[in-house]
């Protein structure tokens, strides 16, 4: 077995380590609302590095290399999902560089890890994963030339690496109140619990194919979906070259209707974007090639299967098809100056971004953290030279940053929107200028002015900030964390309130979530009225899942 396949079989066997475990790690929350997501962000992260493993023609050392670094890099999600790409980014830089891997590469590769996570963080803040990496690092750097076995070696890292964790309550002490090491160190340290089993050639379940087989010492077992009955999400944009035709999107639709389902095909004078799932992506790009040339080409494996070698193959007809066809002409775009992209969930509350002017919507928000790759196609069908991208939750800032670092024909600004309500009311004051700083400076102002509360539900008994919580109480936080809690969902929002209230305040805007009626909001409104009566209060229907209510004070 080669170089290559051992490193691309010991990063499965750690993501599937990590696999087993996302339910617990998401469980690790400092706040005990129900959207603990960093097993799943940081899965994710490693899963789109698994798609392209899997698709590999070749497992040369660069090749694997490679994967695991733009797969974890592209698909980011959430701050530890980030770091934890620039930890697999600074690994596999160094060791494919080596003439050859041997434990003294794999210590030395594990401190350049660390370096490389370091400089992706601004403030680095002890206390989290960052600092369990840190851990295996400085006994990487320990442990290099020690005169013992290579197994024994990596056995200490790991155990010095759990030795910290356990230690991250006594760093940040709102880890210890809640009585919970951090996820992100935790998601860590069980991914390379995982690399160590394979290592000393232990038996993996692996999650990683479609097909039960053995590879090495790794019996992979499977749990394929079998009601999938079209494996390939596939998604382009058809960039129209003659004169559009007012019955194209029909055509489109009426041929795809026969190869597939989940069937989504819109269309104007210049574009024609198509989503599909079928077995058959190239017939799809085939079809969309009769109207024009293609952009944004897009596959997904819904059953885990060779994705790149399905998108190299779609873009290789692709390109063929269009030499054949040479009067296919590119046109030119005429860009507007500004666009606006911005994270959202919730039928009213895109709505409401959409007539605020926001050119995309990125789904996503609570429980969903959209990936850098989601970023990255989202600023590439934003038709303007400039883009401002409101992530809307401060697990997404990195993603966004990240994205906007990789895209290179426009100028793309990320305002650290952390929640949906400053992000509306960024679009809601926005004023246009000549000068960008003008412009983000605006709504930094915008940010700042507006107070903000989220209500939820508790799903275990803590206490945070000294504040005793029972688990289904419903709890309201506000931008400095914990304000109130309650088994009343009127007097937690009220007990919230009174605790960030000002003389100023006489704007209130109630978003109400999908499993709230218009009459419970209704019902919120009249009490924030009764109480306060310098209050103008309205209500939204935002759809928003998780959050009952989302709730901006001006």
């Amino acid at each position: 077995m080669d170089k290559g396949t051992r490193i691309k079989e010991a990063f499965l066997a750690g993501a599937s380590n990590l696999y087993k475990h996302k339910d617990y790690i998401n469980e690790l929350n400092v706040f005990p609302v129900p959207d603990g997501d960093t097993g799943t962000n940081m899965y994710m992260t490693l899963k789109s590095a698994c798609d392209l493993l899997n698709g590999l023609e070749s497992e040369g050392v660069e090749e694997v290399c490679k994967a695991i670094a733009s797969g974890s890099l592209r698909g980011a999600r959430g701050n530890s999902g980030v770091i934890m790409s620039q930890i697999l980014r600074g690994f596999t830089n160094y060791i494919k560089e080596a003439k050859k891997i041997d434990i003294k590469i794999l210590l030395s590769a594990t401190m350049k890890a660390k370096e490389t996570a370091y400089k992706a963080v601004v403030k680095p803040k002890e206390g989290t994963i960052l600092t369990v990496m840190n851990a295996l690092a400085e006994k990487s750097k320990e442990l290099v030339g020690a005169k013992i076995d290579d197994i024994e070696k990596l056995e200490k890292v790991v155990a010095y690496g759990d030795e910290v964790l356990e230690k991250t309550p006594d760093m940040l002490p709102i880890l210890k109140e809640a009585g919970v090491v951090d996820s992100g160190g935790q998601g860590l340290m069980y991914f390379a619990h995982g690399i160590l089993s394979y290592l000393k050639g232990e038996d993996i379940e692996l999650l990683v194919d479609s097909s039960e087989k053995k590879i090495s010492n790794i019996n992979i077992k499977i749990e394929e979906d079998q009601d999938i009955k079209f494996g390939y999400c596939t998604e382009c944009i058809i960039n129209t070259s003659t004169k559009f035709k007012e019955n194209a999107t029909e055509e489109i639709i009426s041929y795809l209707d026969t190869i597939g389902d989940s069937l989504v095909v819109v269309g104007d004078d210049e574009y024609i974007k198509i989503h599909v799932h079928t077995n058959h992506p190239g017939k799809v790009f085939e079809k969309g090639l009769e109207y024009g040339f293609l952009t944004n080409l897009k596959v997904d494996n819904l059953r885990l299967e060779h994705q790149e070698k399905v998108i190299k193959d779609a873009e290789r007809k692709a390109k063929e098809f269009a030499k054949d066809h040479q009067k296919v002409e590119k046109k030119v775009e005429n860009l507007k100056e500004i666009g606006f992209i911005a994270v959202s969930s919730g039928e009213g509350l895109t709505a409401l971004f959409k007539d605020l002017g926001v050119d995309k919507i990125i789904s996503g928000g609570q429980t969903m953290n959209p990936s850098t790759e989601d970023f990255i196609n989202a600023i590439g069908e934003v038709n303007a030279k400039k883009v401002f991208v409101f992530p809307n939750n401060g697990n997404i800032i990195m993603a966004a940053k990240q994205a906007a670092d990789i895209a290179k024909d426009k100028k793309v600004y990320v305002i650290e929107t952390k929640n949906v309500l400053e992000g509306l009311n960024s679009m809601i004051y926005f004023t246009e200028d000549k000068e960008v700083d003008n412009m983000i400076n605006g709504f930094k102002e915008s940010i700042a002015n507006v107070k903000t509360l989220e209500t939820t539900h508790s799903v275990r008994d803590t206490v945070i900030d000294g504040i005793d919580i029972k688990e289904n109480d419903y709890i309201t936080l506000g931008k400095s964390g914990l304000l109130y809690t309650n088994k009343d969902v009127s007097k937690s929002i009220l007990g919230a309130y009174e605790k960030i209230k000002e003389d100023k305040d006489s704007i209130v805007s109630i978003y109400y979530g999908s499993d709230v009626t218009e009459e419970d909001a209704k019902s919120i409104k009249e009490s924030l009225e009764s109480a306060y009566k310098n209050l103008e209060v309205s209500i939204y229907q935002g759809g928003q899942p998780v959050y009952y209510y989302y709730i901006s004070v001006e």
